[in-house]
């Protein structure tokens, strides 16, 4: 079986599989699959797919899937806002989305050994689907890792590997790995496959909706991955003629490593110290210009958040019923910083992810 290729669009190079382009840059899908007709009656649509219900938007098969998707899309009334439960999928992070894509396209090429680099999720994500796949699997993590994400890794059978330093250095070791031949780089930042399920958050939560997108939608911001999957999936669903506008896309960044924040709105707009939200310590996104790129185009924003907004927004999600991680914090607590700047009326209409599950921590 073979894997759709993959173009550079930095150089135009094409590649039937590689992680990164020769030049440097990310690689995405040469090409992207849309639906031909008009959006179909939500009331009829057959869901019991999971995410791959979307496969007409997602250049994948599904060789390797869990059930995964079609999460809760349910009233937040405290927030004026509809929460989307990403923390209930079968690893407990959204990053499931990625991870179905990702070690399908592995299974399509016939890989061996997977490897990949994360602060927790990815990684536990990467390993459960690698072990549904029979694929062997390396997880570099730091070696300030969660011990219940450590402990998800190891039972699925992968080995960690713990890397010593900041959240960078993890990514370093992996790529040298990688590249001395260790194995196919299953990264979330890096492979497209990825971002291709991510995406699919944009198409449940429009047909959750009656094919109607909100107003805005409030992301936390690592990587990007689910904020570039969000993005995609959303201009798809317009491309097709599913949806008529494209929400605008806000985004929520850890102070102290928010390079969207400060590329947007200078460097004291970024600083700060957040420990909290460990999931996003990232300072030097792969993906920041496509981030930069989605938000323009969406006329949307990013923001920064220390701890104690978080902690705080953490306790009122528990206490209100949505037992999450700390990093899932970030989105809600940037979504009352957005209503107080008047980046958003009180009466806009907005979905926010809550990404991670509380049992993690």
């Amino acid at each position: 079986m073979t894997a759709p290729p993959l173009r550079c669009r930095d150089c135009g190079t094409t590649y039937a599989d590689r992680w990164r382009c020769e030049c440097g840059h990310p690689l995405d899908y040469a090409e992207r699959p849309l639906p031909d007709g008009p959006a179909p009656d939500p009331a009829a649509f057959d869901t019991r797919a999971g995410l791959w219900s979307f496969a007409e938007f997602v250049p994948e098969s599904p060789l390797v899937t869990l059930g995964e998707g079609m999460t809760p899309l349910v009233d937040a009334g405290d927030w004026d806002a509809q929460f989307k439960l990403e923390y209930v999928f079968p690893t407990g992070s959204f990053k499931d989305r990625g991870a179905t894509t990702t070690v399908s396209r592995a299974a399509a090429l016939g890989v061996d050994t997977l490897v990949e680099d994360s602060s927790g999720n990815a990684g536990a994500a990467i390993a459960t689907y690698a072990a549904r796949a029979g694929i062997d699997a390396e997880i570099y993590v730091p070696a300030s890792v969660k011990d219940a994400k450590l402990r998800a890794i190891r039972r699925a059978g992968a080995t960690p590997v713990k890397t010593e330093g900041p959240r960078q250095a993890t990514t370093d070791a992996c790529v040298e790995a990688v590249e001395s031949g260790a194995g196919w780089y299953a990264s979330h930042a890096w492979n497209p496959a990825f971002f291709a399920g991510t995406a699919t958050v944009a198409h449940e939560i429009a047909l959750q909706r009656d094919w109607d997108a909100p107003d805005a939608v409030v992301l936390p911001v690592g990587h990007g991955t689910l904020f570039l999957g969000a993005y995609r999936g959303f201009r798809a669903l317009r491309e097709a003629g599913w949806i008529d506008e494209v929400p605008r896309l806000l985004g929520a960044q850890a102070a102290g490593y928010a390079p969207v924040v400060e590329a947007l709105h200078g460097a004291a707009a970024a600083a700060g110290d957040n420990d909290a939200a460990d999931g996003i310590q990232i300072p030097e996104p792969v993906r920041r210009h496509q981030i930069l790129d989605a938000i323009k185009d969406t006329d949307g924003d990013a923001v920064a958040l220390g701890s104690a907004a978080v902690e705080a927004e953490l306790a009122d999600l528990h206490a209100a019923g949505f037992y999450t991680e700390p990093t899932c914090a970030v989105a809600p607590a940037a979504l009352r910083e957005y209503r107080e700047r008047g980046v958003l009326a009180d009466d806009a209409d907005v979905v926010v992810p809550l990404t991670g599950s509380g049992l993690k921590t």
